[in-house]
């Protein structure tokens, strides 16, 4: 068996851009004996070596969770402003959280030395060069924070759990290469290893057996052994029925938000400046799918400026001479008015083929909302939901068409989950089947019922019982003037 040393590389391409120079950031006494033991600890390693570079970025001191010791980062802002974008397929999170129904055991793997594996050009080796109070350096391993460093690691990561590519066998020893520009197919590769999914370094093995859990194991261990990876062993679960894997738990019972996420967001004091809100938006998004009337009130927040929270806390000193010592009405109000949407948080079923896949839609004057369900036992558990405020254009469509916003809306949210199956829609208006049953038509509907033109549906108006539904989902859209208020 030949072993194949990492050969991939990163390139940092800024054109003619003119290289930036930024000054040394200041670091607080207690830490500057740390950050010069880490500073030694890489040049040992020949991770970073001093510079000559005229490029200088600041570096940034990450205290870690233990409270004691330090992470270094670098601020590349400006030249990943400058720096060219590498196009590569990244996974989609939704596509790898979906199909686990099927599988009983789990590995949530996690890879040690990350981007350190792969090696810089010595043009990107330059232009990382980042500044510090002893002396600049330059990286001579990829870092974290560079614009496609992601891009580059997921195509290594690719390459060598599928087998594509390899250095030829008389090339190992002629100094730096890239597999991917001087490479060959490689035909003693072992077969590739399916049945996990992989996100930078975030591996998930699945299998529906102990013993067929253990062959793929071996299988990405080889692959692993053949391209000299490690795995973090501490960062890892082995053979477990529900694992962490991209900020969610997975098991066969279905999807769940992380407790740990969920409790940090939850505990947050309502965000102070615009920043901070765009920071709590950005993670609030990722769990969007648990959270029926998520776009309504994300809609509002992301309508306000940095003015806004300029009169809030106006607002706040203007009243603090009447507010009792140590509380904090204003924000204990804006706390609880996001707080039980992400304690009410649920568990999301997994995606089951031999079920078959309910859509319930609704519309309000303002916003549309869609729900994927399966029915067990008479009960419909839902998979995913989703919502969006309308356009100013779509305001004044009638209810029907916006409630074929909505489905449009979700057959694309959950496309590898509905593609090629038949769907029952719930509506609660005949007149949503009249219209997909039509032909004729001009403008928007034409576009629409092209669109739809190629899924199966069944449109059934929803009877009583089944209107209790569409009422919790329409529960769940919060009336405009009462965000405003």
């Amino acid at each position: 068996m030949h072993y194949h040393p990492l050969r991939a590389t990163c390139d940092i391409n800024v054109g003619e851009a003119t290289p930036i120079a930024q000054r040394c950031r200041r670091v607080a006494p207690q830490f500057r004996e740390k950050l010069s033991d880490l500073i030694k600890g890489l040049l040992s390693a020949t991770i970073i070596t001093h510079s000559t570079s005229p490029w200088a970025s600041p570096i940034v001191i990450i205290i870690k969770k233990n409270g004691v010791d330090i992470r270094l980062c670098i601020d590349y802002r400006l030249v990943n402003s400058l720096t060219k974008l590498m196009v590569y397929p990244m996974p989609l999170i939704n596509d790898l959280l979906e199909g686990l129904d099927k599988v009983l055991w789990y590995c949530s793997l996690d890879m040690a030395s990350g981007f350190g594996v792969v090696s810089m050009t010595e043009r990107a080796r330059k232009i990382s060069a980042f500044i510090t109070p002893f002396g600049l350096f330059e990286w001579t391993r990829m870092p974290f924070g560079l614009k496609n460093a992601p891009q580059i690691y997921q195509r290594l990561m690719d390459n060598a759990l599928y087998g594509h590519l390899r250095i030829g066998p008389g090339h190992h020893n002629e100094g730096m290469q890239d597999v991917f520009t001087e490479g060959e197919p490689d035909p003693e590769s072992g077969p590739s290893v399916l049945g996990r999914r992989s996100y930078i370094d975030d591996i998930l093995v699945t299998a529906i057996s102990w013993s067929d859990l253990c062959e793929k194991v071996e299988k990405l261990l080889d692959a692993c052994d053949r391209w000299n990876l490690s795995i973090g062993v501490a960062k890892s679960s082995w053979g477990y029925r529900k694992v962490a894997y991209l900020g969610h738990q997975v098991s066969a019972s279905g999807l769940e938000a992380s407790p740990k996420d969920l409790d940090n967001l939850v505990d947050l004091p309502f965000p102070q400046t615009l920043r901070a809100m765009q920071s709590f938006l950005g993670s609030l998004n990722y769990y969007s799918r648990f959270i029926e009337d998520f776009a309504v009130y994300a809609a509002v927040l992301y309508e306000l400026r940095e003015s806004d929270f300029h009169e809030m806390r106006r607002a706040d000193k203007v009243n603090s001479a009447n507010r009792e010592p140590g509380s904090n009405p204003t924000n204990a109000k804006r706390k609880n008015s996001r707080n039980p949407d992400l304690a009410a948080l649920r568990s999301l079923s997994n995606t089951d083929p031999s079920k078959t896949p309910v859509i319930v839609l609704y519309a309000n004057k303002w916003a549309i909302s869609a729900a994927l369900m399966q029915e067990y036992d008479g009960v419909y558990w839902p998979v995913t939901f989703t919502s969006r405020t309308l356009k100013s254009n779509e305001i004044n469509y009638g209810i029907v068409d916006k409630e074929v916003l909505a489905l449009l809306r979700i057959l694309d949210v959950c496309y590898t989950q509905l593609v090629t199956r038949p769907i029952k829609v719930l509506s609660r208006y005949s007149t949503l089947a009249w219209l997909l049953n039509s032909s004729g038509f001009d403008g928007r509907l034409g576009k629409w019922a092209a669109l739809l033109s190629g899924w199966t549906l069944e449109i059934t108006k929803c009877i009583r019982g089944e209107e209790e539904i569409l009422g919790a989902i329409a529960a769940s859209i919060t009336p405009r003037d009462e965000v405003d208020e």
